[in-house]
């Protein structure tokens, strides 16, 4: 793995760590904090495999053009399309006030984040 790939992946995985953490409080929630981090390791989780493969990495946080750049690379990611759709919003939906992310939100970001990080992670040995 390049070493530019494993900075990545740290990141990455400072991003999914922390959220897993957060969603296990239990006084006080943090729902848009998981679910902010967690699009961010997807986010991050996409632009390794990217950078792996040589790809120019676009500054964007939408997950469905990342995953477009990388399904010549990976056919069978298309299954994540739903995974990356759901949590491409979460990236600024609830940095501000107005909205706010439930429980149930950071369940199910949790679910759609660890199918990315797993197919990432298999695809560079990880």
């Amino acid at each position: 793995m390049k070493a530019a790939t494993r900075e990545w992946v740290q990141k990455d995985e400072s991003d999914y760590q922390v959220a897993k953490v957060l969603s296990r409080r239990r006084k006080v929630a943090f729902h848009d904090e998981v679910c902010f981090h967690l699009q961010k390791s997807a986010e991050k989780y996409f632009k390794a495999r990217l950078q792996e493969a040589g790809m120019r990495i676009p500054k964007t946080h939408d997950l469905e053009v990342l995953l477009d750049l990388l399904l010549p690379l990976e056919p069978l990611w298309a299954a994540l399309r739903s995974s990356a759709d759901y949590l491409t919003d979460y990236a600024v939906q609830f940095r501000y006030p107005g909205n706010e992310a439930s429980a149930a939100n950071a369940k199910s970001a949790l679910t759609k984040a660890t199918a990315i990080r797993k197919e990432v992670r298999a695809t560079l040995g990880l």
